[in-house]
């Protein structure tokens, strides 16, 4: 996760960027460099590309998508397959230049720029760390929950505050994945009182069976959340394989957690 100001953007993310900037930039030193129309194509594959990959996802995770039908546009979110992408990327851009010297270099581009996007993504993704023992929350009645009584299979952990925008936006899908997932799911209130808690719920008519409390942050500060909302996935072993910072889709969530549940 990187941090530019006020604003957080995953690594991952912030290399697709630089790899699609690069990318339409090379179209136009190619255009410059052979008098074809390399720029408008470079255009025309980043788009097809993009949405090539969004709807790649979605046919991947379609039950997901069905429950959500408008999640389909809500691409901030994330969800996206890269390859499929980035073969309809290659197939604009042959169909749009022909055989010409500047459809060898533009796919040429495409390919090492694919390549390294993936390559420095790996890099840079954390390795697997391990989730600190002994934190332990208390639910809306105040009874303790040891979050080590979860060890030994996969859980989830979204972390979540009231004041946050994406947080309310997203609770109830994850409450409603919580129920109907064997993979538990709990939702962490940061520094918020329980009665600030219970009239939130109240209001928006959810249900509190996942929500415990957190209110010196602790939780944040073990998994080392740069913010609010943090969905963090823990495996059998107690390692945190996976953060989400940020809004979540109900299909990334649910891709995250299948992979969870097979590692």
């Amino acid at each position: 996760m990187w941090t530019i100001g006020p604003v957080m953007i995953a690594a991952d993310r912030a290399l697709a960027i630089a790899a699609m900037w690069l990318f339409l930039a090379a179209g136009m030193m190619v255009a410059r460099r052979t008098g074809a129309a390399a720029e408008r194509a470079a255009g025309v594959a980043l788009v097809v590309g993009i949405v090539a990959a969004r709807l790649g996802f979605v046919v991947q995770h379609l039950d997901a998508f069905r429950v959500e039908p408008w999640s389909v546009i809500a691409i901030w979110q994330g969800g996206f397959a890269p390859w499929i992408g980035v073969m309809a990327a290659a197939l604009t851009l042959l169909l749009a230049l022909g055989r010409r010297g500047a459809t060898a270099w533009m796919i040429a581009v495409l390919a090492v720029l694919s390549l390294g996007h993936a390559a420095l993504s790996a890099v840079l993704a954390p390795a697997p760390q391990p989730l600190p023992r002994g934190l332990t929350l208390h639910d809306l009645d105040g009874k303790p929950v040891a979050i080590d009584a979860l060890r030994g299979k996969p859980f989830v952990l979204n972390l979540w505050a009231t004041w946050c925008g994406p947080c309310r936006r997203e609770m109830p899908m994850i409450i409603d994945v919580a129920r109907a997932s064997d993979t538990p799911v709990l939702l962490i209130n940061q520094r918020e009182s329980e009665a600030a808690v219970r009239r939130f719920l109240a209001a928006e008519r959810l249900a509190g069976d996942a929500v415990v409390l957190d209110p010196t942050s602790h939780v944040a500060a073990a998994t080392r959340a740069g913010g609010y909302p943090t969905t963090v996935f823990v495996d059998a072993a107690g390692r945190i394989t996976r953060r989400h910072t940020g809004e979540i889709s109900r299909a990334s969530l649910m891709a995250a957690i299948d992979e969870l549940e097979g590692s």
